[in-house]
């Protein structure tokens, strides 16, 4: 007779001796498990609500976010759109990456375009060039016009202090905001997606991933990224301790020098406010070795908004931003 799982956790609990250890096809590593979980998010989201959108910039934690919608759907393609706030200032070599993968997997792509709002004067240039900030209005403008009630992203809570509060379903008003006094329990994986009219939820199926997971997932997944987050000779200038590309975005200023320098990026977004770091890590092996001695979190290292202020993150946050 074979003894099934849920009988031996009674058995035990009964004071039987323990039963022995399950095969360990019945177990998971720890990416299998981040992976599962991450999973097991899509599918409550297809299940709980009616119009999702995912975020995809073509950066890497979408690129895997959108690689685990995949798996949770197959061989189906993902039941969700993607949207993508593009701010005139993004890496061209992203952009290719980005449009080739929505042709290849034929899915469909809404795109915010932050220039046409600056064109027809519904925003304005910031004095330092950075349009990063200016990405909430048609990020939430797009969700209103499409009516998506739920918006994965691919936050993770080791990246910043207010992404670390942040629950996996995270509730926002119907301005966008962001409210850390209204987040919900989410104890044994229960995820409340109960909305008003006009709320919708923005969910996070990466929060418990680490820099390092990711990495070590694109690996074990054989996951293609867009060159630039592997070492390559790169025009770049230095300005407050990071290496910013020249762009037409406004840099670099007079006494700003332009070198040549052999790095790779981190994250990617607005040119104007995310660095390069120097590095020699040519391959995805070379950079999980880099990242296992590194004491810096990515946008601690790389990205100018989030020096702004001690709380910049949360308070873009709490504005309607990522």
């Amino acid at each position: 007779m074979t003894i099934t799982q849920p009988q031996r956790l009674r058995a035990v609990a009964r004071g039987a001796a323990p039963a022995a250890p399950l095969p360990a096809a019945y177990t998971l590593d720890h990416l299998e498990h981040l992976e599962a979980e991450a999973i097991h998010i899509f599918r409550e989201v297809a299940g709980e609500f009616e119009r999702p959108v995912i975020l995809f910039s073509g950066g890497k934690d979408s690129v895997v976010m959108l690689h685990v919608a995949l798996k949770a759907f197959a061989p189906g393609a993902p039941p969700f759109t993607l949207l993508h706030v593009d701010t005139g200032h993004n890496f061209p070599e992203v952009l290719d990456y980005r449009d080739e993968t929505v042709a290849r997997l034929g899915l469909r792509l809404v795109v915010a375009d932050v220039q046409g709002y600056l064109d027809d004067g519904r925003l304005r240039e910031r004095p330092d060039g950075t349009r990063n900030p200016l990405q909430t209005v048609p990020l939430l403008d797009a969700i209103a016009d499409h009516r998506f009630d739920a918006v994965f992203g691919g936050g993770r809570r080791d990246e910043e202090k207010a992404r670390a509060k942040e629950r996996v379903f995270s509730l926002r008003d119907a301005f966008g905001a962001w409210d850390p006094r209204r987040q919900r329990p989410e104890l044994w994986e229960l995820y409340n997606g109960r909305h008003a009219p006009g709320e919708h939820v923005r969910v996070f199926p990466l929060s418990n991933w680490t820099e390092l997971d990711i990495w070590r997932y694109i690996e074990r997944e054989r996951i293609e990224l867009p060159a630039l987050y592997y070492a390559h000779e790169r025009e770049v200038f230095s300005r407050d301790g990071m290496w910013l590309a020249p762009g037409g975005w406004g840099g670099p200023r007079p006494g700003e020098v332009v070198e040549t320098r052999r790095v790779r990026y981190r994250t990617v977004g607005d040119m104007s406010c995310t660095g390069a770091v120097e590095s020699d890590a040519a391959d995805t092996a070379d950079v999980i070795v880099e990242l296992a001695s590194s004491r810096i979190t990515e946008r601690g290292a790389t990205r100018a908004d989030d020096r702004m202020s001690e709380a910049a993150m949360e308070d873009r946050k709490k504005q309607g931003y990522f």
